[in-house]
């Protein structure tokens, strides 16, 4: 792992970041399958990804990432969904886990394995399931055209993503019961690349749950989700991350909100070897509000990788953010985020509080928060701290008998219990508490760290 940097420096734009050259990438798939725009999309995206080098750690939003270990050569294509055999069966205990739901969709290396939708649903004109499905307009959702990527990885996913899933909720429909898509990573030496695009008519609410988990397996994953949200919609987005101890992750989850909408997401980072996530909330409509909060929780030699993006491009808008990670073991995590106010933004309303517990001696936390304003009638904070257990509260515990690992380990889930709160489900919610407790049960040294510091 590379030392701690000493300086802090700012969190950049969002523009294409680039390196040292063009990485053709030996996992291309020549023909895959699907409709004629997606073929379309997939060769533009292939056209531009033959001109883009890998990001390298000078460009600010990767600072401090482990990009440059990644050696894209040991990865080769997945193979596709017929050729998989059906639902793994962690994937169909997750589902099972998750209760009732208005549909599911399971991708097994970024191809479609299953897809279930109620009637009930279905009825009501919502579209859910593979972009290769008839009856869903995935062309619209996604658009023919690739969207602005943020980097290499964005076009990647573009380029070779399989089968796009869609939900799609026209405007005025609202959905009680959650929508869940569980994609499995199941093959070593590949690199897999799902897609999600989820577009919320206006007046709709829905929610979903996305959840991302594999075999044992030395694998690449590319996740991307792209999430609109229409005037006055409501939409919940929950995501578990809890894939095995040899997969990296290179993800990317973006929404926008028009007039008087409301995005809501959480996400639970807790697997892989290095994962990281990007996530931007662009709120464009007066009045759009966005809540975003994340808990993350290493162990052994894992690297947690986070970068947000706050964007008030309109007036009267409001978003909240709060990201609590612990570190244990020589795990490392890394917080930068960003808070873009625009000119036109007047009366915007912008939080971003970023906490982390070093639960050992040789883990350590990197939190960047940032601001970039170009109103001043605007409200803006931004908070970071990275220390140990905090002592008065192990004392509190101990005085009344509780021993010191399981103080530590009642106060560290105390820590956490905020964020879980907020998740798209108490379902979900529940599933991921389970396993913050299983990492702090496998992690003997939290609360080793005794220091009274607050530095990383």
């Amino acid at each position: 792992m590379p030392p701690r940097p000493d300086a802090v420096p700012p969190v950049g734009s969002a523009e294409l970041v680039t390196g040292p050259g063009p990485v053709p990438p030996p996992f291309v798939v020549d023909d895959p399958s699907g409709p004629a725009w997606l073929a379309r999309r997939r060769s533009q995206a292939r056209t531009r990804a033959a001109h883009l080098p890998l990001p390298t750690v000078e460009a600010e939003e990767w600072r401090y990432s482990r990009i440059a270990e990644l050696d894209v050569a040991r990865y080769g294509a997945a193979s596709s969904g017929a050729a998989v055999g059906g639902v793994p069966a962690a994937a169909s205990s997750m589902v099972a886990a998750l209760g009732d739901l208005a549909g599911v969709v399971v991708l097994v290396d970024g191809a479609v394995v299953h897809v279930e939708l109620g009637s009930d649903v279905s009825a009501s004109g919502v579209g859910f399931g593979s972009s290769h499905d008839d009856g869903i307009d995935a062309a619209d959702v996604l658009g023919d055209a690739p969207s602005h990527p943020v980097d290499l990885f964005d076009v990647w996913n573009d380029a070779q993503g399989p089968e796009p899933v869609v939900l799609d909720v026209p405007p005025g429909v609202t959905v009680e019961k959650p929508f869940a898509v569980v994609s499995y990573a199941s093959t070593t030496e590949t690199a897999t690349f799902p897609r999600l695009a989820v577009r919320v008519g206006d007046g709709a609410q829905a929610a979903l749950v996305e959840v991302h988990l594999s075999d044992d397996v030395d694998a690449l994953v590319v996740p991307v989700t792209t999430i609109r949200v229409g005037a006055a919609a409501r939409f919940r987005h929950g995501v578990l991350q809890d894939l095995g101890r040899r997969v990296w992750q290179v993800g990317s989850l973006s929404g926008s909100v028009d007039r008087d909408g409301h995005l809501q997401v959480g996400v639970a980072a807790l697997g892989g070897d290095y994962a990281r996530l990007r996530l931007d909330c662009r709120l464009e409509g007066r009045g759009a509000t966005g809540d975003l909060s994340s808990v993350y929780l290493g162990d052994g030699d894992q690297m947690l990788d986070l970068r947000t993006f706050q964007t008030h491009a309109a007036p009267d808008t409001t978003s909240h953010l709060l990201f609590k990670g612990g570190v244990a073991g020589r795990s490392h995590s890394v917080y930068t985020g960003l808070i873009r106010i625009a000119a036109g933004a007047r009366g915007a309303h912008a939080e971003q509080t970023n906490r982390n517990l070093k639960l050992s001696e040789e883990a350590w936390a990197e939190s960047v928060p940032n601001l970039e304003i170009e109103n001043n009638d605007v409200r803006c904070s931004h908070a970071s701290t990275v220390g140990p257990v905090d002592p008065d509260q192990r004392f509190y515990l101990e005085s009344r008998g509780v021993p010191t690992d399981v103080a530590d380990r009642l106060i560290v889930r105390g820590f956490f219990d905020e964020v879980l709160d907020d998740f798209a489900t108490p379902v979900l919610s529940a599933e991921i508490a389970g396993r913050l407790d299983a990492t702090l049960a496998r992690s003997a040294d939290v609360g080793v760290d005794r220091s009274s510091e607050g530095g990383s």
